[in-house]
């Protein structure tokens, strides 16, 4: 985790300043900052911890996910990712894509987390527009989408 950690730091401190504003005041986290936030989030997230991941989150959170989903609120958050960490353990799940519905499915994609206060206030999940189901690469298509 620590080499995978630097490998995203090297040589990037100016991107991740940009990503790194807090509310309104447009104050950053320092770099080791972001690096203490990042190492939390990982361990646990590896330590299937929901306690220790809802802990990283502004009690104001934002979070989008890639469908369009949203939870307004830490609690709100807590409950729609509770099932979730009681029975996931792996980035793979049913699919729910019309013409693939319950093939293992698999997505790529990017986390953006804005900071408050050292916590997370924003987070927004984008996804690749292909994407694994059952092993095979699909292109998701507008007409596939529910």
């Amino acid at each position: 985790m620590e080499n995978a950690i630097a490998r995203a730091f090297s040589g990037r401190s100016a991107d991740l300043r940009q990503v790194a504003e807090m509310g309104e005041d447009h104050s950053m986290l320092s770099r080791k900052e972001m690096e203490t936030a990042l190492r939390k989030w990982h361990q646990a997230w590896a330590d299937h911890d929901l306690d220790g991941v809802m802990e990283l989150f502004h009690e104001d959170v934002l979070f989008e996910n890639w469908s369009g989903g949203k939870a307004d609120g830490r609690e709100s958050l807590r409950w729609a990712w509770s099932e979730w960490f009681a029975h996931h353990w792996q980035l793979e799940w049913p699919s729910i894509e019309k013409g693939c519905e319950g093939k293992p499915e698999k997505r790529r994609g990017v986390d953006v987390m804005h900071f408050k206060d050292g916590k997370i206030i924003r987070k927004l999940t984008y996804s690749k527009t292909t994407l694994e189901i059952d092993a095979q690469r699909v292109r998701l298509l507008p007409g596939r989408l529910k």
